[in-house]
């Protein structure tokens, strides 16, 4: 997974290039998807860089999303590497979910009515480069470890927070709620809470060069 930013680079669609068949089938799947549910911000982690743009939405979560396809057509993209900051950008590209480590969650929090109770447990994990820290929810009493590795690939981690390094800097901050590919992480541990309350850390934030709202829940149909 060394190299997702030079095979992300490769693939992005940038306006009059869209002579490959994969370009040509990543127009076809962004423009079918912008046909249905909202859209939303896409703040990705990869083992080598970040992952920004948009994704529509069309059931209740993200994280439903997330698990449910292989692979997401996002609009309005930027890369940006973790070894020197460097950026990329283009109008659409397709992103597989083996790719992306970690994305922070974006839009409805799902049918309330569906929600079954569950306790938050303390836990501290690493995935690639990055190390988060935050709660998984289980059922109250159950060994929450063994719980979330039974669970589909993508998991949320609530009040999280995030520390790697990026263009040779250390770098940490709030991320609110995290989905979490446990497929690709190296480790989770039970943690405790003073280890995993949040620190007086500022909140996590894109670049942003395309002078679009990036503020996790944007626009829906019809509706601004």
């Amino acid at each position: 997974m060394g190299t997702i930013f030079a095979s992300l680079r490769r693939r992005l669609v940038i306006p009059n290039e869209l002579d490959s068949v994969e370009a040509s089938r990543a127009v076809v799947e962004v423009e079918t998807s912008q046909t249905r549910g909202i859209e939303v911000e896409f703040a990705g982690y990869a083992v080598d860089c970040r992952v920004f743009g948009f994704m529509r939405l069309e059931g209740d979560r993200m994280s439903d999303a997330l698990n449910d396809a292989d692979e997401q057509a996002l609009t309005d993209v930027m890369l940006v590497s973790l070894a020197d900051g460097s950026t990329s950008q283009a109008t659409r590209m397709i992103v597989a979910r083996d790719e992306v480590l970690a994305v922070r969650a974006a839009g409805p929090r799902g049918n309330a009515e569906r929600r079954t109770r569950r306790r938050p447990y303390p836990v501290t994990l690493q995935t690639g480069p990055y190390v988060v820290h935050g709660y998984v929810h289980g059922p109250p009493g159950a060994d929450p470890i063994s719980q979330v590795r039974s669970r589909k690939p993508i998991v949320p981690l609530t009040e999280a927070w995030i520390e790697y390094r990026s263009a040779g800097a250390d770098h940490r901050a709030r991320v609110g709620t995290i989905l979490v590919n446990r497929e690709l992480w190296d480790w989770i541990r039970l943690s405790k809470d003073e280890e995993v309350r949040l620190p007086d850390l500022p909140a996590e934030t894109n670049p942003d060069p395309l002078a679009k709202d990036l503020t996790g829940y944007i626009r829906s149909q019809g509706i601004e």
